[in-house]
């Protein structure tokens, strides 16, 4: 039953292209005292092409009954991470079906090459954060990145605990001891971008709010208020300019969640980002950070690449919105950041081709600052002007679709009206790094 030629090469064992998943229903129940998940998930799903069996991505925990179309599944087998369901009869493509999965268990993170991701307990609380192949850790899923659903989760924990997920909050519900909060992510979402963060967290609602602008909140350890009022004191400023610049957020709501433990680096999700206390030292390089997670939302939110090896369209973009608000705040242009990472760029090995970059480079830092440098200097070649105007027609055109660097050049080309392959084809397919333009 595998089907490695339908997956993406740098997520081997995730994800299948036959398929689509058109929306997600979760219905969960999370003690965290003890890290258990008791799950129900209902997957709509349309064949893209004939199918008579679904295979799902779920790790780590017990499966214990299976539906489609409301009906027993005829047989499944849960192995090595693979869900493999057989269907009842064969689906054409553009048919659809329901399947629902009942499982159960304590769950994890999933290992990887880059390191291990998804479901992770906190000293009191749980963080998912699921870059590249968390997903499966904590749900039953179409694991790669190309495969965009909505999602309704609801989720049920101990009253003491605030729950946070994508999307809009539609209700909350007291029962007994325990409360069960409901999400609604209308907005089609990517797999790892899904998330849950559940702890003891105070929230502030940052003001601002202009007409048709999103809900801008900060969840937080209370005791950490004074850090979290001066670390995200201008992150609304920064929705305004970056919505100048980008166009539209594409969201209704933005929120951060400051955990009550250090984290390595911040951790992206759809409508939120996920920082650590040691994220909330005033400093430069923390507020780029929450620039560069914000960025998200437009790039790799809102656009995502169908394919891993296009990360640069994410992380590129990302890392030169940190460049623009440093250019806003008028702390350094980005001309003088652009020169500043190109020189030390020039000092690495020039192993890296940016638009296909293979797994094991694919989080490299040289992705990020590559894949700025290449907007700066795309940037000088169009003028302020037309090179903004192209990324809001850009973010406009492939709202909350997915992305890739060919449909990328074509878009900017359309902007340029010529040819810009000698441009794109050194930086982004040759080794060697291009001379910066001035």
């Amino acid at each position: 039953m595998k089907n490695l030629r339908h997956q993406d090469p740098y997520l081997p064992g995730h994800g299948d292209r036959r398929y689509a998943v058109r929306h997600y229903d979760l219905d969960l129940q999370v003690a965290v005292v003890g890290n258990h998940l008791t799950g129900t998930a209902r997957l709509d799903i349309e064949a893209r092409t004939e199918l008579d069996t679904v295979e799902l991505d779920l790790r780590g925990l017990s499966v214990r009954k299976v539906l489609v179309g409301g009906k027993t599944a005829p047989r499944w087998r849960h192995r090595s991470g693979r869900l493999a369901v057989a269907l009842p009869a064969k689906l054409k493509a553009g048919q659809s079906t329901t399947i629902e999965v009942g499982y159960a268990g304590n769950p994890r993170p999933v290992p990887g090459i880059h390191g291990a991701a998804g479901w992770e307990e906190l000293s009191d609380g749980v963080t998912v954060a699921s870059q590249p192949q968390g997903a499966p850790s904590w749900y039953p899923c179409n694991d790669y990145p190309g495969d965009k659903a909505s999602y309704r989760v609801r989720v049920a924990a101990d009253q003491a605990y605030r729950v946070i997920g994508n999307g809009v909050l539609k209700d909350t519900e007291r029962r007994s001891s325990r409360t069960v909060w409901t999400y609604d992510q209308r907005e089609p979402m990517a797999t790892y971008l899904a998330t849950l963060q559940i702890g003891r967290y105070a929230v502030l609602d940052l003001p601002g709010r202009g007409k048709g602008g999103p809900l801008v909140e900060v969840y937080y350890p209370a005791r950490k208020k004074t850090g979290v009022v001066k670390t995200f004191a201008r992150q609304r400023e920064m929705v305004d300019v970056f919505s100048r610049l980008f166009g539209p957020y594409p969201y209704p709501v933005y929120r951060a969640v400051v955990t009550d433990d250090d984290l390595e680096i911040p951790l992206e999700a759809q409508t939120l980002t996920i920082f650590g206390l040691n994220h909330l030292e005033p400093s430069w390089e923390n507020e780029r950070l929450v620039a560069h997670e914000l960025a998200h939302q437009w790039f790799g939110n809102s656009l995502t690449a169908t394919r891993w090896q296009d990360i640069w369209l994410h992380e590129g973009f990302a890392c030169y919105s940190e460049w623009l608000w440093s250019e806003h705040i008028g702390r350094a242009s980005a001309a003088r950041a652009a020169r500043v990472h190109w020189d030390k760029i020039d000092k690495l090995p020039k192993d890296l081709v940016l638009a296909a970059p293979g797994s094991r480079l694919m989080f490299d830092d040289r992705i990020y600052k590559r894949g700025a440098l290449t907007l700066h200097a795309l940037r000088v070649k169009l003028g302020d002007k037309v090179f903004f105007e192209m990324l809001r027609a850009w973010t406009k055109a492939r709202a909350h679709k997915g992305v890739d660097t060919e449909r990328f050049i074509s878009h900017a080309e359309g902007f340029a009206k010529r040819s810009l392959a000698p441009f794109f084809d050194k930086w982004l397919w040759r080794k060697s790094l291009p001379d910066l333009p001035s």
